[in-house]
């Protein structure tokens, strides 16, 4: 019998996807001494819009999260998802950043760290692999998949063995809008399995209402783990359910061998806290969107369209239709944190403007200039020098061009620092964790900070 293992993402792909990445920690506890009861083979609970949410909307310290979950969860691998270069953040950090981020993350308890580019360029993420590993984490390599004229499957079959080359302990198949179809599931896995010799993994998402199917074909053809989420968290634009899936495959040569009783205990517990959040109760974030399939974008991208536009909703089929004419112009980057961004704002700016490219924004002039990485497939050379002039293009790796950041970030945050990590959130948020960090010092010890950076603008001399 080959089990299959599944492996939760409900602490965080799960609200990340329904709940705007909202859940707060406490809401966790009442449910982590149970799901590291169950046996998933891994629970992702770290890592994507995790960080930035905590300092930004629920005044939590991110790398608390990480603490308390691993006291609660000793049994359990805790798994995170890292955008390489990008770490958990939007932008390229440079390499001493990096490398401490790493460290400090499994320093703090994280065993498994995912990491994929969103061009699937491997120089973006090289280093993030090998600190990890060295470490002493379970590095999981990750090809984005995406479909457009530049993307086959000769070219994830090229692209997975250069991550091999770096070195990996398992391969994941990230799917972020749910495109991946069953057959092609499995014949992408067939293929995969014939000489990647570590554990394959898929992670994809209900969206257009294939997950399941496309999990079950990628089951047949030989995957390892499969990405689900606890039941109140999951379908719509999160992943397929835990119980559908054990229910599913018990009783066959893939039976995964968890306790659906267990598990249906937990869910029980999450559907009470899932009255707490009201985004929870937005109807349309569990409808199959299947507009996802004609314009290949994540159905996230689409709500976003239609709260940008208020009284212009009227628009939204010229933006959809926009989106992949501007993904054709930047060479069909994968619409994957940070280019399903990019790519949408300026197909948004194209259509109000009336006019496209008349305002461009830096972003993707960044783009065009080489500073995301290598684009998957070419772009007209007219068009990039109309949008960024003479610029210089760079041709190598983007991070190479990057001072340290590391030191500047310390002496910023001198005076409200408790502890090293302090700095790396600072150094990856700036001004938003300056914010929650005045205010957890200003609560803890009564202090009134605008007068004591009146009095001492360059802070404490340490």
């Amino acid at each position: 019998m080959r089990r299959v293992g599944i492996s939760d993402t409900t602490l965080r792909d799960g609200h990340q996807s329904l709940w705007a990445t909202r859940m707060k920690t406490e809401d966790m506890f009442p449910v982590l001494t149970m799901m590291d009861q169950v046996g998933f083979a891994s629970v992702e609970m770290w890592g994507g819009a995790t960080f930035d949410s905590c300092l930004r909307y629920l005044n939590e310290d991110p790398w608390n999260r990480l603490r308390l979950i691993r006291k609660f969860m000793p049994n359990t691998k805790l798994s995170m998802l890292l955008r390489g270069q990008n770490l958990v953040g939007y932008r390229h950090y440079a390499d001493d950043v990096v490398v401490e981020f790493v460290k400090r993350t499994v320093d703090n308890g994280m065993d498994i760290i995912r990491v994929f580019d969103g061009l699937n360029d491997i120089r973006n993420m090289e280093l993030a692999m090998r600190t990890a590993r060295e470490a002493g984490a379970h590095v999981q390599g990750t090809v984005v998949y995406s479909t457009s004229p530049v993307h086959n499957l000769d070219t994830y079959i090229t692209f997975v063995k250069e991550l091999m080359d770096v070195g990996i302990d398992s391969l994941c198949i990230k799917d972020m809008a749910g495109i991946l179809t069953p057959y092609t599931a499995y014949e992408l896995v067939k293929r995969l399995k014939e000489f990647v010799d570590v554990p394959i993994q898929l992670h994809t998402h209900y969206t257009t209402g294939l997950a399941s199917m496309t999990l079950l074909k990628a089951i047949e053809a030989g995957v390892d783990v499969v990405d689900c989420a606890l039941s109140p968290l999951a379908l719509g634009t999160s992943q397929p359910a835990v119980e559908s899936m054990v229910a599913a495959l018990e009783g066959t040569p893939y039976d995964t061998g968890l306790d659906l009783e267990l598990i249906s205990a937990i869910s029980e517990k999450l559907t009470a806290i899932k009255a707490k959040y009201p985004q929870s109760q937005n109807a349309s974030i569990y409808q199959v969107n299947t507009r996802v399939l004609r314009y290949q974008m994540p159905g996230g991208m689409i709500s976003n369209f239609i709260a940008q536009l208020g009284n212009q909703i009227d628009r939204l089929p010229e933006v959809l239709d926009e989106v992949p004419r501007v993904r054709e112009d930047l060479g069909y980057p994968p619409l994957v944190t940070p280019f399903s961004q990019i790519v949408g704002s300026q197909a948004f700016m194209n259509v109000l403007a009336g006019e496209r490219y008349k305002m461009v924004s830096n972003e993707v002039k960044n783009y065009l200039m080489g500073y995301y990485g290598r684009a998957p497939g070419p772009i007209d050379e007219d068009f990039r020098r109309r949008i960024i002039g003479d610029a210089e293009v760079i041709t190598g790796r983007p991070a190479d061009v990057l001072e340290p950041e590391l030191e500047a970030a310390r002496k910023a945050v001198s005076l409200y620092m408790e502890k090293e990590e302090d700095v790396l959130s600072y150094a990856l948020f700036g001004q938003v964790a300056l914010k929650y960090l005045k205010e957890r010092e200003s609560r803890k010890y009564n202090i009134d900070f605008e007068l004591v950076e009146q009095a001492q603008p360059g802070g404490y001399p340490v």
